[in-house]
């Protein structure tokens, strides 16, 4: 099914962005793990849109726990959870139904489930549908909190201005919990006006932004992943893809690699204490598909949105005519400060999935 993740820690998806309400089931939830209250809020808070560098929607996305949990700890059994949505303007869909906005799933989305799909907000394609995921990210951190593994994000680059990068052999907790008290996800706060001024001057043009959001999980022990189709690289890519508007994904030096020399590439290995690192960190933290101990490290970039007021060549595409479309509604004029939390959320469900 094309909205479900996972085998040992799986999550499902449902809902769609001007539907009632949006959630997802979760299972393989550790019995007996404290649904930390605080902890949750305060991780899904991160998504929500908040200042002018955001959309205009503003929904409070206070999740309800419908099944799974009894007094707030989980009982091993499916956790359901569901996110109302409270915040609709469906009218301001209704003329473009068959229109195919540019950068949208509509004219795919049409001929994938037969002109059936809900068109209003993007439905089920929608990134309101990241809330329910990074709910589901909440819970496998804290599953992952009691092995020792911290995960954190940050807006590294948007419009071309770009963050000081995490140091690949020392990032730390330290770091993530500095991302994680502002609102602003930038080790940089100076960098983080300049990011927001270029978002601003782009929404000032009827335009948009995208960028680029670099991850780190510290913590993960040495030997998670398997070769060839199940490797910790394509376990967290696939689910990575599936964040709406990711348009690439990299891992330790990534496509730089490519203009390397194998010497320069080659992470040389060390002792130090009874215990094996390398010095350098250029894998990223995993080899032949296998995570090798050092801090596991990513990037995925994001597309400007697509939903601009600009005026743009378009087709109805159920009679064909030639239109020119100018997209209404509220919308981020960059995702990337609202999405770091979602690349956090996806790499916890993927690790948690593999380590079971």
């Amino acid at each position: 099914m094309s909205s479900s993740f996972g085998s040992r820690f799986r999550v499902t998806l449902f809902g769609e962005s001007h539907g009632p309400a949006i959630g997802a089931v979760i299972e393989g939830v550790t019995p007996g793990l404290h649904l930390e209250e605080g902890y949750i809020r305060a991780y899904c808070a991160r998504r929500l849109a908040r200042g002018a560098y955001s959309t205009a929607r503003r929904e409070p996305d206070l999740p309800h726990i419908v099944s799974g949990a009894v007094d707030g700890v989980a009982c091993g059994t499916p956790l359901t959870v569901v996110i109302e949505n409270t915040s609709t303007r469906s009218g301001d869909y209704g003329p473009q139904s068959q229109i195919a906005r540019p950068g949208h799933a509509d004219y795919t989305g049409h001929l994938r489930y037969g002109g059936f799909n809900d068109v209003r907000g993007g439905g089920h394609f929608s990134g309101r549908l990241t809330a329910p995921l990074v709910y589901a990210g909440a819970v496998a951190s804290l599953m992952l909190r009691q092995r020792g593994i911290a995960i954190g994000a940050h807006a590294a680059e948007i419009a071309g201005v770009t963050d000081t990068p995490f140091d690949p052999v020392s990032v730390g907790p330290r770091e993530f919990d500095a991302l994680h008290s502002r609102d602003f996800p930038v080790l940089d706060p100076a960098v983080g006006e300049g990011m927001q001024a270029a978002i601003a001057a782009a929404r000032a043009d009827c335009d948009s932004v995208g960028g680029v959001v670099e991850c780190a999980v510290t913590g993960l022990p040495a030997g998670v992943g398997d070769p060839f189709f199940d490797t910790l690289e394509s376990r967290l890519a696939y689910l990575l893809f599936a964040i709406p508007a990711v348009k690439g994904v990299e891992f330790g030096a990534g496509f730089s690699a490519a203009r390397m020399r194998g010497s320069e590439s080659n992470d040389p290995f060390v002792s130090e204490g009874g215990k094996i690192r390398t010095s350098r960190n250029a894998a990223g933290g995993i080899q032949g598909g296998i995570s090798n101990g050092m801090p596991l490290l990513f990037r995925a970039a994001f597309k400007p949105t697509p939903s601009i007021a600009k005026p743009q060549q378009t087709v109805n595409f159920v009679t064909g005519e030639a239109l020119t479309a100018e997209i209404r509604g509220r919308h981020d004029p960059c995702i990337v400060p609202r999405a770091a939390v979602c690349v956090e959320a996806a790499a916890a469900i993927a690790l948690a999935d593999l380590l079971g």
